[in-house]
């Protein structure tokens, strides 16, 4: 039997150190449409790795996806082991950067070996913020036009990557597009009576996509199944021997030093990351008082440091790299557990839920079979999804004029220039333009307000 919370206190869990276990059915009750939704999405989303992973490291699919259902198990420990509220999955916005940089190295194992140079450089970024606790006061210290601007450039380059998508699969995706934003933000749909056949579709809002994107992709002729049977048989020998440290070594101490810029880069979006996390879970402690929810950055360091050293030693050598949030399937959560203790018990029922079911599903044939077609689908209704909470809550944050044309520049030079440049030029135009005393000139209590308006 599930453990009672009290009113306005913690989800019951167990304590180790600065985390806490909380398993699902002892802990958190299951919310079955966020089971069934999250985890179907979880291994279409990871399955997208697959094909990247086969061009820098030339690894077999086999091999690719063997490593993609282990970084299901490390992605799922961010909210069972480490107690986490956040729904976890990668660094996505540095994909880009990422590729950019594999690409200055030979196919194979030179590839192998700068990613995991990369991968221990920034765990040792997340461990050095943890400890020294700079993490958790960085957010205090950047004024509200600042992050308002690293956030917009988050949702301003999903969407351009968006609008690069849609030229391949313009049917298909379009038309998911639609349904998963009338379901989830429409206001004439808001307005229609509660039914059964509304609290379905609210309930099921990604199946809905998904369902939409197979029909129309079929008929259109963009995207083609061809379903087998059986289960997947993981090559964890020849994963281990072409992709960990224990196949073919730790990479020399070059290769570390050269992912330094990198990580360094990355790690500015990872603040953004928390940005918008942090104003998600704010928006969610406004609506449920019923439940306190806990974020700590410092823990959430140490959490990102163990995820990645840990799929290193267990899964290698991994492009997109363990991050604090999953920001589209986090909207689709917290807009579920806005609706009420009824719908979901607690934060935790959504972000552990959603990768319940992931880890065997990636071991049946039928599902990887049939997700391999809507791939891009899955990944792209989470962009979107994220570009939509980036713009919302960067909006939020800047009620003045100036506020919000710093804001934009700063997320249009990001997304176009990439994130150190647009942070640095950003410090720099907002000392000029605001000053350095200014930082509450672009909050009040009524950007609080709005965020509730859109959130």
């Amino acid at each position: 039997m599930v453990k009672k919370r009290e009113y306005g206190r913690l989800q019951p869990g167990i304590k180790w150190g600065p985390f806490t276990v909380r398993l699902p059915g002892i802990h958190v009750d299951l919310s079955w449409p966020v089971i069934i939704q999250g985890s179907i999405i979880a291994v279409a989303n990871g399955g997208a790795l697959a094909p990247l992973m086969m061009q820098f490291f030339d690894v077999s699919f086999a091999v690719a996806w063997t490593t993609v259902s282990i970084q299901a198990f490390w992605v799922w420990a961010h909210t069972v082991l480490f107690g986490e509220p956040h729904a976890p999955g990668w660094i996505t916005p540095a994909l880009p950067l990422v590729i950019v940089f594999l690409g200055g190295y030979a196919t194979g194992t030179e590839a192998v070996h700068a990613m995991m140079a990369l991968m221990i450089t920034i765990s040792v970024v997340f461990l050095f913020f943890g400890i020294t606790g700079i993490g958790d006061r960085f957010n205090r210290l950047v004024p509200d036009a600042l992050k308002a601007g690293i956030i917009m450039g988050a949702a301003i380059s999903a969407f351009m990557g968006e609008f690069e998508r849609v030229q391949e699969l313009p049917f298909t995706l379009i038309s998911s597009w639609i349904v998963v934003l009338i379901i989830m933000y429409s206001i004439p749909f808001q307005q229609i009576s509660s039914g059964k056949v509304k609290g379905f579709l609210a309930a099921n809002v990604l199946l809905m996509g998904f369902g939409v994107a197979a029909i129309v992709g079929s008929i259109s002729g963009e995207l083609q199944f061809a379903i087998e049977w059986g289960i997947f048989v993981p090559q964890f020998g020849e994963m281990f021997a072409s992709l960990t440290p224990f196949g073919v070594g730790f990479p020399g101490w070059e290769m570390i030093v050269a992912s330094i810029p990198l990580a360094l880069s990355i790690y500015i979006l990872v603040f953004g990351d928390l940005l918008v996390a942090d104003g998600l879970i704010d928006s969610a402690r406004q609506k449920r008082p019923d439940e306190k929810i806990d974020s700590n950055y410092t823990r959430t360091h140490y959490a990102l440091t163990v995820r990645n050293l840990g799929h290193l030693f267990t899964g290698g050598a991994f492009i997109p790299m363990h991050g604090p949030i999953w920001a589209g399937m986090q909207v689709y959560v917290i807009e579920r557990y806005k609706q009420g203790r009824k719908v979901m018990d607690s934060i935790y029922s959504g972000t552990i839920g959603i990768f319940f079911l992931a880890i065997p599903l990636s071991f049946l044939l039928p599902v990887i079979t049939f997700m391999i077609p809507i791939l891009d689908v899955a990944l792209s209704l989470t962009l979107l999804l994220t570009g939509f909470a980036c713009a919302y809550l960067a909006m939020s944050l800047v009620n003045t004029d100036l506020g919000r044309g710093v804001a934009l520049f700063i997320g249009v030079l990001t997304a176009v220039q990439g994130p150190a440049l647009g942070l640095g030029v950003g410090v720099v135009m907002y000392i000029l333009m605001m000053g350095i005393k200014r930082k509450g000139a672009s909050t009040s209590s009524r950007a609080e307000t709005d965020k509730d308006k859109v959130i």
